[in-house]
C-alpha cells in the first residue's frame, strides 16, 4: 500500500514514522474499546432485566398456594437468579481490560507527544518524568509491579510472572 511516506524525501524521519504508527495503534485500541463497551453494557443491562423478571416471577409464584409445584418453581427462580448473578460477576474481567487498554492508549499517546517534541525527545529528565506519569496512573499493585520489573530490566515474561505474584485483595473489584 502506498502511503505518503512510502517514497521518502527530505522531510522523512523515523520520528514521524513512529508517531504515525503509534497513532494507528491508539486509534485501533480506542475503536475496539468503544465497540466492546457498548456490547458489554448491553449484556449487563439484559442480565439486570432478567434478574428483575425472575424476581417478578418469584413474587407471582409466592402467591400460589403451598405445594410441591410452588416449591419447585421457587427453587428454579432462585437457581436462575444465582446463575445470572454469576454471569454478571464474570464480566468483571472487562472492567480490568478496559482500564488496562485506557492506560495503553494514554501511554502511547503520551509517547507520541514526547517524541514529537525535539526539546523533550533528547531530554532524559522528560523521559523519567513520563515514566513516573505512567506509573502514577496505575491503581493496582500488580500493574505497578509489572511496570517496575520491566523498567528495572526484567524480560516481559519475568515481569508478568512477578506481577501475578503481587495480586492483593485491593486488586479484586466487584462492579455489580
Amino acid at each position: 500500500m502506498e502511503t505518503p511516506n512510502s517514497q521518502p524525501d527530505l522531510d522523512w524521519s523515523q520520528v514521524k514514522e513512529t508517531i504515525t504508527l503509534l497513532t494507528v495503534s491508539v486509534a485501533m485500541v480506542q475503536s475496539s474499546m468503544q465497540e466492546g463497551d457498548s456490547s458489554v453494557t448491553s449484556l449487563a443491562d439484559t442480565f439486570t432485566a432478567m434478574i428483575e423478571d425472575m424476581q417478578s416471577i418469584e413474587k407471582v409464584v409466592s402467591s400460589i398456594a403451598e405445594g410441591e409445584v410452588k416449591q419447585q418453581a421457587l427453587r428454579h427462580c432462585q437457581d436462575m437468579q444465582g446463575r445470572i448473578q454469576s454471569s454478571i460477576v464474570a464480566f468483571q474481567f472487562y472492567d480490568r481490560l478496559q482500564q488496562c487498554l485506557e492506560h495503553v492508549v494514554s501511554n502511547l499517546d503520551g509517547l507520541s507527544t514526547l517524541i514529537a517534541d525535539p526539546q523533550r525527545l533528547y531530554n532524559p529528565f522528560e523521559w523519567q518524568k513520563f515514566k513516573q506519569e505512567i506509573r502514577g496512573r496505575y491503581t493496582m499493585e500488580q500493574e505497578r509491579a509489572m511496570f517496575d520489573a520491566i523498567v528495572s530490566g526484567k524480560s516481559m515474561e519475568e515481569a508478568i510472572e512477578q506481577a501475578k505474584n503481587k495480586t492483593t485483595p485491593d486488586d479484586d473489584i466487584e462492579l455489580f
